[in-house]
């Protein structure tokens, strides 16, 4: 059973931005050489980075290159990181070009073949006896629905936790916007629950 219950928006706790703080660290760290602190940086960023691409891209058979992609920009570009922003923000927005220039480049290329719907290949790669698991396809199925703007800003903050102005940064617009994004997804969420409910409620 879907619950009508979605994530709240929430100012992030202090262990969180203790854990973004350790990141940026990491990442300054790594510039410097330290090739522990490389692995501690890609360690605590790759799953953020591997959801964001893949909601992104709705290809979960690119997210892999993509993801893989996303960190060897992020280590080229090392040097530049002044840890300005967290080093979270930074990488995700590396993320977000590099699912742009892929498109750009398939748009340049004709494909071969069509991908498979990724809502199935995402359920069929999954356990299916996991506590909560028909709802987490449920979402994505109505997250797959949703304008990609809306869709981005909802992940970013609701799903992986950024606060607005750092979904902001990435999306590289307004904070007002990225929070209207939000507002109108959730609506539409909401909606569609309440329309997926409906029959159940009038089949009891």
């Amino acid at each position: 059973m879907i619950t009508s219950a979605l994530p709240a928006s929430r100012v992030k706790s202090d262990k969180a931005a203790a854990l973004d703080e350790s990141i940026t660290a990491w990442a300054l760290a790594a510039r410097g050489g330290d090739a522990d602190a490389v692995e501690q940086f890609v360690g605590a960023l790759h799953r953020d980075v591997q959801r964001y691409v893949t909601h992104l891209c709705g290809d979960p058979q690119a997210a892999d290159d993509l993801a893989q992609d996303t960190f060897l920009r992020a280590l080229g570009s090392l040097h530049r990181f002044e840890g300005r922003s967290s080093a979270r923000a930074w990488l995700l927005s590396i993320a977000r070009r590099a699912v742009i220039d892929s498109y750009r480049y398939a748009a340049a290329r004709p494909r071969q073949s069509d991908v498979s719907d990724w809502c199935t290949a995402i359920e069929l790669a999954q356990p299916c006896d996991l506590p909560g698991f028909d709802d987490g396809i449920a979402l994505l199925d109505l997250l797959a629905s949703l304008p990609d703007d809306r869709r981005e800003a909802f992940i970013l903050t609701q799903l992986l936790g950024l606060p607005y102005a750092e979904a902001a940064e990435i999306s590289d617009c307004p904070v007002g916007t990225v929070r209207s994004r939000v507002a109108r997804a959730r609506a539409a969420l909401m909606d569609l629950l309440d329309e997926a409910e409906r029959p159940a409620a009038l089949a009891a």
